[in-house]
């Protein structure tokens, strides 16, 4: 098991990574329009952007300053279950666009949620069910954004419970 006071291999350097990120974000946020008010464009963007910079750079430090760990090899840097979610987002964005979102975001939260939480199918096909529901009803129907249909008919379902909601009338 490894020892948080100890340093694992890699880390001093994603942590240094991440925030030369963050400061490289931070600069594109600058470069944003409109930061006369709390609420013009670039706000949200620097404010955001500025955290990030504030918290690598912390972490960063800290585990910099952590001793080196004991454990070395490819197990240390990247441990059999990152690699499987990593593919297992690959394939997600893969049939993101032909099976489309309601059946790939499914079966990927399924899937991980039986992975990660180590519960029975059913119960990792309610939580993502809800999960999904949850996403989709602010996503889709508040803030209108368009994800890819693929094999459900998304459009005609909508249409169909806006009739049935409006008691028939177009």
């Amino acid at each position: 098991m490894h020892d948080p006071a100890r340093r694992l291999p890699g880390e001093g350097v994603f942590s240094l990574l991440l925030t030369g990120i963050s400061l490289f974000l931070f600069y594109q946020a600058t470069q944003i329009s409109g930061f006369e008010a709390l609420s013009a464009p670039g706000s949200f963007p620097l404010f955001s952007t500025g955290c990030m910079v504030i918290t690598s750079a912390l972490v960063a430090l800290r585990t910099l300053r952590l001793p080196h760990s004991e454990e070395h090899g490819w197990q240390a840097i990247l441990p059999g279950f990152v690699i499987f979610m990593t593919v297992l987002m690959l394939f997600y964005a893969l049939a993101l666009k032909p099976v489309g979102f309601l059946p790939t975001s499914f079966v990927f939260l399924l899937i991980a949620t039986k992975v990660m939480m180590r519960t029975s199918i059913a119960r990792a096909a309610l939580i993502a069910a809800l999960s999904l529901i949850l996403v989709y009803v602010v996503f889709r129907l508040v803030f209108s954004v368009l994800m890819p249909e693929g094999i459900v008919p998304e459009r005609e379902l909508i249409s169909a419970m806006r009739r049935l909601l409006s008691g028939g009338a177009e």
